[in-house]
């Protein structure tokens, strides 16, 4: 079994397995555009990326841009993402989010980070994935995946909130590696290192993981 004697060591070790195992990681939403993908990160809240892109399609059709969306109501918005989690709120942040495009912003998602915290709908992590993905900037986006997985693997310590695994993350990360890096801790939590029940037997990451090593012995076999 593999030891790691550093945060350094843990962190190559890693990011190393990963990059052997998952070299293809990216986003599992659908899009052709940065404003496409700024509507589907809103809509993916509390909602999986399969539903999202099961309504983006006609929604895309109907507001193909900004300018389109703006011009529409949050009614009409609601009738295209009506199956998604929290649909009347995701509407209004559409709707607020397409005209402050129109009115600040030409009709462009904007690339900096304070620009795109600006907009309805739009936190930290929704941020972070725009400047990862869109505009493939250095950025390490956190979501209940990102912070439950770097947790467990012991990558991150003592970190209470989004924001502190995000810095820790960034601290440790190769800055060229960042989003790709987010791709493969929100994969994996996505579909190994669930919530509730930990795919602990399929999992390549347990010679590092501080999760796994914890375990009795008698949950191993």
């Amino acid at each position: 079994m593999a030891r790691t004697t550093s945060k350094k060591a843990l962190y190559a070790e890693v990011l190393a397995w990963f990059a052997e195992n998952m070299p293809s990681a990216q986003s599992e939403l659908n899009f052709e555009n940065p404003y496409q993908l700024l509507v589907a990160v809103i809509l993916s809240a509390q909602c999986t990326d399969k539903r999202v892109n099961m309504v983006t399609p006609a929604l895309f059709a109907r507001f193909p841009d900004a300018r389109s969306m703006s011009r529409s109501d949050e009614a009409e918005i609601y009738s295209y993402i009506k199956s998604v989690s929290y649909p009347n709120n995701k509407a209004a942040h559409l709707l607020g989010m397409a005209k402050m495009l129109e009115s600040d912003y030409n009709g462009k998602v904007p690339e900096k980070m304070e620009d795109l915290m600006r907009l309805p709908g739009v936190g930290r992590k929704t941020a972070n994935v725009m400047t990862a993905v869109a505009f493939e900037k250095p950025a390490m986006a956190v979501d209940t995946h990102v912070f439950r997985v770097s947790a467990r693997i012991g990558l991150t310590r003592n970190a209470k909130t989004p924001l502190e695994t995000e810095r820790q993350l960034v601290a440790n990360i190769p800055q060229d590696m960042l989003g790709t890096a987010h791709h493969w801790l929100l994969l994996h939590g996505r579909y190994v290192c669930l919530a509730r029940k930990p795919k602990c037997e399929q999992c390549g990451l347990r010679p590092y993981c501080a999760y796994y090593k914890a375990l009795p012995k008698e949950s191993k076999s």
